[in-house]
């Protein structure tokens, strides 16, 4: 890829690359909410919640062990990892579970989205999310990189929801980068999220495996570093966030400069109505598990 790339315009609310992101996330998150995914899981052999999304999202770099799982996941305590992580592949393999994960998917968007996998919408959204998954840039980003191996299925619903998992892995990669840089990767970028009101303390604590312990030490650290007062978020805590936030946009940006300022605008015009189809459904739960912004549609 060129090392610079021509600029896009911003959306409603937000640049183009954080914007594309909130839209596709519910869908591809069908693989860690909806009914079928756990269904497709518990098939092959992978019984309890954690168990399908750790095997899930780690089946692309293969049979990997908790120390791979962990560095590349960041936000999960160690120890939390290692109760499910290596075990899971005594029970099925990174194979099997790459197939549940299509399964689960394909099951919850007939359900959600009845008539839409086969539409003329859905093989123009999953050719356009296909061009610029074929451009992410994969050296220092493992898990777009796993993601970017895996042949694309036949089918344009299950194209896109593979294309746009690569998309959000690599922009997911470039922010653990951006946090890396910053020494927030891990649980200090967790309690600087709740601090934030992105999503709840108490749930990304559990949800993550950290201990009220760890967690406290966390806000004292950070509270020292001046990014934190009284649980609350300081002016520099909030420039610190916003900081990140750039990077992160711009780490990410690649791809959808590629696919070019009119390729993002009629992707985010399909993708809109499946965000809003999945939303209503229930299969994005009211948590809001990664803080995804509303992408304005």
């Amino acid at each position: 890829m060129p090392t610079t790339t021509p600029p896009l315009a911003a959306g409603p609310r937000m640049p183009v690359a954080r914007r594309l992101w909130a839209l596709g996330e519910p869908f591809h998150a069908l693989t860690y909410f909806a009914d079928e995914a756990r269904t497709a899981f518990t098939a092959a052999g992978l019984r309890t919640f954690w168990a399908g999304y750790f095997a899930g999202r780690a089946a692309p770099l293969g049979a990997v062990g908790p120390e791979v799982v962990a560095a590349t996941f960041a936000s999960f305590a160690p120890a939390f990892v290692a109760r499910r992580v290596p075990e899971v592949w005594s029970t099925t393999s990174p194979a099997a579970a790459l197939d549940a994960r299509l399964a689960g998917v394909d099951a919850a968007v007939q359900r959600a989205l009845p008539g839409w996998a086969g539409s003329t919408d859905a093989v123009e959204a999953a050719t356009l999310a296909r061009r610029a998954a074929e451009a992410v840039d994969v050296p220092g980003r493992p898990l777009a990189a796993a993601n970017s191996a895996l042949p694309l299925p036949p089918e344009p619903h299950l194209a896109l929801w593979q294309s746009l998992t690569t998309l959000r892995e690599h922009r997911g990669d470039g922010h653990l980068a951006t946090l890396l840089q910053h020494g927030l990767l891990g649980l200090p970028a967790l309690v600087l999220s709740a601090a934030a009101g992105t999503t709840s303390a108490d749930w990304l604590q559990r949800a993550r495996g950290w201990s009220a312990d760890e967690w406290t030490d966390a806000g004292v650290v950070l509270a020292a570093r001046g990014w934190l007062a009284d649980g609350e978020l300081t002016a520099d805590g909030r420039e610190l966030r916003a900081a990140v936030e750039a990077d992160t946009d711009r780490l990410a940006r690649g791809p959808w400069a590629a696919l070019g300022e009119a390729g993002c605008e009629r992707l985010a015009e399909l993708l809109a109505p499946v965000r809003r189809a999945v939303l209503a459904a229930g299969d994005w739960p009211a948590h809001n598990p990664i803080g995804v912004p509303d992408p304005g549609v």
